[in-house]
């Protein structure tokens, strides 16, 4: 009888543990009925995967977003929307890849003035999603998806402060930054006196916004200009954290940074730099700081139980300007950098916080993309996607639950040096360089289940897949009069 007891004791645990699991997961599932969270997007800008100590980094120091990756969940195959900046926003925005998304390259209005081509104002754009929901809508930092037509103000966001033009994003010490479609001057600054560091000035204005709005459900979509080049760092507490711990070699400018669309367009060079190991690894833990300061934000404000935030970078790290990605092995395992459609160029760290839906200290692989967020988000808001988009929603990942879709495959192009193409179809991973040209580069196939650092190329031994491949490349693009690929 003793026995019977015990075990049909523990078998009424047993549908308790069960029950109480499934109720919880069923809460989980249903969590997002009837609420408008706080959404915080937080976007680096040519940070790679290895530069965040939980994804590998021992030389920086980023103990804010290794605690978020500790209370939340940490994706080890997010990616990019692209290899370049204003693509990269762009499928962001709209929820569509390359193929679809309407900017498709960093390429200027005209030759030689601020800003870039406009996100068209047929768009239709996460900021505009989320203020018909009743959202408050914030951008804070670069823009880089044009003026008029394409101006934050005119594509969903009640508030803009920062660069609108990501070419004057290249200076830390900028003469003006833009306040919605005004000229906020930042006297002192010109190209050679520096007196305000713009990011710090950017950063005040965010947490501001989260302030001002602590009352309202917001949308602060907070594009950072760290650490793209020009590298440069206030002589602060955070820059000592790292002068005279390496063996510099100065970098001075011995070329002009071009345009992707040719040379005949100069944009600028980039400012020299005296100690460029300390500079770009002070940038990084100020990154790491911001990110600290805006958690600590919405937890003074007691808005931490009803705020997801979202920490991703724009592709992969930049070689320019005197940075040296390899000595702090920024792409971490993988191959290539920024312009490259390799993983190194494309794979991005990702971490999301939601205390008390997203599980602390959790990890997916699900494969996802830049262009998921925005039916992510419609999801948890309850709102409807637009039409065409290719997003999927990672909502079901984020809640540890069934029935999460997965990508037929995922997709990049770049009309630069030739043209580029890559796919992700399951483990496998294609990529076609110089497309647009008579002779293109072969076809280049890897299997990233076991070689993540696409270093063998088994094109000859799987023509099938090949020729599948080429044929998804070949039809899979869309016109653009702006962003031509032709393959002729």
């Amino acid at each position: 009888m003793r026995v019977k007891a015990i075990l049909l004791s523990t078998l009424l645990l047993i549908a308790l543990i069960s029950c109480a699991q499934e109720k919880k997961e069923n809460q989980k599932e249903t969590i997002v009925e009837n609420q408008k969270p706080n959404i915080i997007y937080i976007l680096a800008d040519d940070m790679g995967i290895g530069d965040l100590g939980s994804y590998g980094q021992t030389i920086i120091q980023t103990p804010n977003l290794d605690k978020m990756a500790a209370n939340g969940m940490q994706f080890t195959q997010h990616y990019s929307g692209a290899s370049v900046c204003a693509p990269s926003r762009s499928t962001l925005m709209t929820g569509q890849h390359t193929r679809h998304t309407p900017i498709r390259g960093n390429k200027q209005f005209m030759p030689n003035k601020d800003g870039q081509v406009p996100l068209p104002a047929n768009s239709v754009t996460l900021a505009e999603i989320l203020k018909e929901k009743g959202y408050v809508t914030g951008a804070f930092g670069k823009w880089g998806l044009g003026f008029n037509e394409g101006d934050p103000n005119n594509q969903g966001f009640d508030e803009f402060y920062g660069y609108n033009c990501q070419r004057l994003a290249h200076r830390y010490y900028p003469p003006y930054l833009n306040h919605n479609q005004e000229i906020d001057s930042l006297e002192g600054n010109d190209w050679t006196n520096k007196v305000t560091y713009a990011p710090d000035k950017i950063q005040e204005h965010r947490l501001k916004f989260i302030e001002d709005n602590k009352d309202k459900p917001f949308f602060a979509y907070i594009s950072l200009v760290l650490p793209h080049a020009e590298i440069i760092s206030p002589n602060d507490s955070i820059f000592k954290l790292f002068d005279g711990k390496f063996k510099e070699t100065p970098y001075t400018v011995d070329n002009k940074y071009t345009s992707d669309y040719g040379p005949d367009i100069v944009l600028h060079e980039y400012a020299p730099v005296e100690k460029p190991l300390a500079t770009y690894a002070s940038m990084i833990t100020r990154i790491d700081a911001y990110v600290g300061q805006i958690i600590d934000k919405v937890n003074e404000l007691g808005l931490a139980e009803n705020t997801i935030i979202m920490f991703a970078s724009d592709n992969g790290p930049s070689p320019e300007g005197g940075t040296n990605p390899d000595f702090f092995n920024s792409n971490g395992k993988f191959r290539g950098y920024k312009r490259d459609l390799y993983e190194g160029g494309i794979r991005a760290p990702f971490i999301v916080v939601w205390p008390n839906k997203v599980n602390e200290g959790s990890v997916s692989n699900h494969v996802s993309a830049f262009w998921d967020v925005l039916p992510t988000i419609t999801e948890i808001t309850n709102a409807k996607n637009p039409d065409n988009i290719d997003g999927i929603s990672f909502l079901p990942s984020l809640l540890e639950g069934k029935n999460q879709k997965q990508h037929e495959y995922l997709y990049w192009e770049f009309n630069i040096k030739g043209g580029r193409k890559a796919i992700r179809k399951g483990n496998w991973k294609g990529v076609w360089y110089k497309m647009n040209t008579k002779n293109p580069s072969a076809f280049e196939l890897y299997n990233l289940a076991d070689d993540v650092s696409e270093t063998n190329n088994v094109a000859d031994q799987h023509p099938e897949i090949v020729a599948e491949f080429q044929e998804i490349l070949r039809e899979a693009s869309t016109e653009s009069e702006l962003f031509p690929f032709n393959t002729d």
